[in-house]
């Protein structure tokens, strides 16, 4: 870096006086709402110019305009100038116990946008100067946000139990599940109840887990059978619609499309086992946003019952 950016005098003071000149294009307005001479002024950014080595601005008799570098320590100061005004509130806000960052992960089966924005709208007045971010998840995805990407608390991981002593679970309740066809796929008008010599014909519609350093794990896919994998439940939902495999759905969503008769809900000689769900949080680090997302959730509150819509109590 160039000397003279290094030892360039970007005290508060010379940035105010920046800052008043280039929103009011005038140095004498500038003067005016800083209580000092014109004089003062245009000195002042003559200095703060020498100082970074390049002109802030171009000066005509009649105008003041930004120079290229000046419009990018505008925006680089007013930034400044707004975190410095926001400072004190973000520092009494950690030391109530709200975590300035918080990162909240959802299962992806349980994941709903319109939920998420409702409930992120609901955080951001509730505690206004927290970064808050949503992160969706598969399967064992879940955990490996929790363990090893930093998130403090999600909804959603696999199975009743912490994965180990850093956590704590409540149990949300179980996922059951319904064999689904398009309704125009060769089994959907098959003898019942369909064996697995049957079903391993067709490929299986899966969700890629999403953990990087837990062992994935795969939902349904029979000795054999052909699989195809998607991002998503609803990249799933529609394979099912196009007829392109066979699989389980959660039960609550297949009894939705099954009435809209877009699926068809067949019964099969090996079922799916009902698939545990709890609430996952840090035992440390952790403070008052989690606390209320775990107060709403115990309480079933509106906000986050269409994040629980597909769980069987």
């Amino acid at each position: 870096m160039p000397d003279h950016l290094l030892n360039a005098k970007l005290d508060a003071e010379a940035l105010q006086t920046f800052v008043a000149v280039a929103q009011l294009r005038s140095f004498s307005a500038a003067a005016e709402l800083l209580h000092k001479t014109t004089s003062a002024i245009s000195y002042r950014i003559k200095t703060l110019e020498d100082s970074v080595g390049t002109p802030l601005f171009q000066r005509t008799t009649r105008s003041v305009a930004l120079t290229p570098s000046g419009e990018v320590l505008l925006e680089k100061a007013s930034q400044m100038f707004e975190w410095l005004q926001m400072l004190p509130e973000e520092l009494q806000q950690v030391s109530d116990g709200i975590e300035p960052h918080f990162a909240l992960v959802v299962n992806n089966l349980l994941y709903e946008a319109g939920a998420i924005a409702a409930l992120l709208a609901h955080l951001a007045e509730r505690f206004p100067h927290a970064q808050i971010e949503v992160r969706r998840a598969v399967y064992m995805g879940v955990w490996d946000e929790l363990i090893h990407n930093g998130a403090q608390l999600a909804l959603g991981v696999p199975g009743f139990h912490t994965i180990n002593d850093d956590f704590i679970t409540e149990p949300l309740g179980v996922i059951n599940w319904a064999f689904v066809l398009a309704p125009q796929h060769p089994l959907a008008s098959a003898q019942v109840p369909l064996g697995n010599d049957q079903l391993r014909r067709y490929p299986a519609i899966n969700i890629r887990d999403t953990s990087h350093r837990l062992t994935k794990r795969t939902a349904w896919k029979l000795s054999g059978q052909k699989e195809f994998i998607v991002p998503d439940l609803d990249a799933k939902i529609a394979c099912h619609k196009l007829g392109l495999g066979v699989g389980f759905l959660p039960a609550a969503v297949a009894r939705a499309l099954v009435q809209r008769k877009q699926l068809v809900e067949r019964p099969v000689v090996v079922g799916r086992s009902p698939s545990p769900l709890a609430l996952a949080l840090r035992r440390e680090g952790t403070g008052k946003i989690a606390a209320y997302i775990k107060q709403l959730v115990a309480a079933r509150a509106p906000l986050v019952t269409p994040l629980l819509a597909v769980i069987d109590a």
